[in-house]
């Protein structure tokens, strides 16, 4: 099979906007936009034309699932997940929002005060365009969690991405439910939504399910919620919307994609029946994606819309040092491993994180080993001892406690300090997550001499995604914008989508229109 203008084929499936119509002419493919004159003047000049195959134009804003993006006036299916810490910062919350997307500042790890400083910031500047910020499970530190939901309730923050949760909590539910009411025509609001990140089919069963009875009670014995939102709160999901996290960095359970999003999708279908809800439920996909073959692949397995953290974090936005962008440029896929879960570290959660460049993961392992087999740091063998006092803590142990201790003191979590002090166990535990949260923010802040204790999450997203940009403009830091970025993929994806449209239909195409690299936003505009 040859084609008369293979070179120009690449242009055609750009033109995004247009459909291509691949005209068979003896043994020659010729690919054209729907011209009148051409189909006229060839088929009554030659009876041997005809139409081999059609590819219908495919539009970044048609991606996705229609009702997502009205739920929450978006223009297109995307969002920048939370990266706690003001990782996914204010900055890339308002170019997403500025570029019809959605952002999610991360405010795991921050401060009330500091939580409301970017609240009032954001709602300030962006009034009316879409923004949320993320709620992280805190087992550890309840009260927390709790005066985060209030923050958002006394703010109006009407939006929240809840992440790490292994079940539901009274701080959650509390969220979801107050303000519930019914219009006059009586149809249920939900003034405060949740979008869920989840890669667990038990804790999807709990956010499509409607909030716990046990809980909504609980919240009706303290006052916090009326007798009508009681009511009304077991005829709506917890989250009308879920993210399949698969292979993702931070807190993840390294799912296969393939598997995770096609099973949240049959449970989101199973749960629509159960409970009949007015409002459609959604399945979005996060972790893995970093290139347009992914993204489109995403849509293609029925993704409601697409979410990516670890690219992002490399962006000129990104609340983390320049030191840490560059180490991202460089990574590989193979460059990252698991490790232990600073506000998880008992139980042994884990985060995704970059290896390359940094020794956190070796340590953060070994302090976790050394937790499960010693009571007390007493009975650690003096070598070991050594080496987290000389390089891990870079202190004395009872030093770095009375550290920990102070911060407890400040959040004013007094019962971990008490309970410390009465268990030698937790006392090393609460040591060693003290060297697990700050090596976080060391590498957001650029400590030099804490350079090798970075920790840096990401998944192996980041290696694809430097491999598609190699010789792109997008390959130094200091040209990657969160927006941009997002464009290119969802471009890209309509571009791959229009390809394989093409290749179902038994068209073997030119190697030069099998792919989509990098282009300014500027370019992307002119094709849509």
């Amino acid at each position: 099979m040859s084609f008369e203008n293979s070179n120009s084929l690449n242009e055609l499936l750009m033109q995004v906007n247009k459909p291509i119509f691949a005209i068979q002419n003896n043994d020659a493919i010729h690919f054209i936009h729907n011209d009148n004159d051409f189909f006229t003047a060839a088929f009554k000049e030659d009876t041997l034309h005809h139409i081999k195959a059609f590819v219908p134009a495919v539009r970044p804003e048609n991606l996705g699932d229609k009702r997502f993006k009205t739920r929450h006036a978006l223009k297109y299916p995307y969002i920048a997940g939370a990266m706690a810490n003001g990782i996914t910062s204010v900055a890339i919350v308002k170019t997403m929002a500025e570029n019809g997307m959605i952002g999610f500042l991360g405010a795991g790890g921050l401060s009330i005060e500091k939580i409301k400083e970017n609240i009032i910031e954001l709602k300030s500047t962006l009034k009316d365009r879409p923004f949320g910020f993320n709620l992280i499970h805190s087992p550890g530190d309840p009260a927390h969690e709790m005066a985060t939901v209030e923050l958002y309730l006394k703010h109006q923050v009407n939006l929240i991405s809840a992440a790490a949760f292994m079940r539901m909590t009274p701080a959650l539910v509390y969220y979801r439910i107050k303000g519930i009411h019914t219009n006059d025509n009586g149809h249920i609001v939900t003034p405060h939504n949740i979008i869920a990140k989840v890669s667990r089919i038990e804790i999807a069963r709990q956010f499509f399910s409607p909030p716990p009875e046990k809980l909504v009670n609980q919240l009706l014995e303290r006052k916090l919620i009326t007798q009508q939102e009681a009511r009304l709160s077991q005829h709506i999901p917890m989250a009308q919307d879920l993210t399949a996290e698969a292979d993702s960095g931070g807190h993840t359970d390294n799912r296969p994609a393939l598997t995770l999003l096609p099973t949240m999708i049959a449970l989101k279908n199973e749960f629509m029946e159960t409970f009949n809800y007015k409002d459609p439920l959604c399945v979005g996909l996060a972790g893995g994606i970093a290139t347009p073959e992914s993204a489109a692949a995403a849509f293609g397995m029925g993704a409601a819309y697409i979410l990516t953290g670890s690219i992002n974090q490399s962006c000129v936005e990104a609340g983390i040092c320049e030191d840490v962008k560059k180490m991202l440029c460089q990574a590989e896929q193979a460059d990252v491993a698991m490790a232990p879960a600073a506000d998880m570290f008992e139980i042994g959660a884990k985060v995704q994180v970059l290896k390359r460049g940094t020794m956190f993961p070796v340590r953060a392992d070994k302090l976790y080993k050394l937790y499960q087999s010693h009571n007390s740091f007493d009975e650690i063998d003096e070598k070991s001892k050594h080496e987290i006092q000389e390089k891990f803590l870079q202190a004395r142990f009872e030093d770095a406690w009375e550290s920990t201790k102070d911060f407890f003191h400040k959040t004013g979590n007094i019962k971990e300090i008490e309970k410390a002090q009465a268990d030698p166990k937790h006392k090393m535990a609460l040591v060693f997550r003290s060297y697990l949260g700050l090596s976080s923010k060391w590498a957001i802040k650029g400590i030099p001499q804490r350079k090798m204790d970075y920790q840096i999450w990401c998944g192996p997203a980041i290696g694809a995604f430097n491999q598609w940009v190699k010789g792109s403009f997008l390959e130094p830091h200091e040209n990657r914008k969160t927006a941009e970025i997002a464009l290119n993929l969802l471009f890209g994806a309509c571009v791959c989508t229009r390809a394989s449209i093409l290749k179902t239909q038994g068209i073997e195409l030119p190697m030069n229109a099998n792919g989509f690299n990098p282009i300014r936003k500027e370019e992307i505009f002119l094709y849509l």
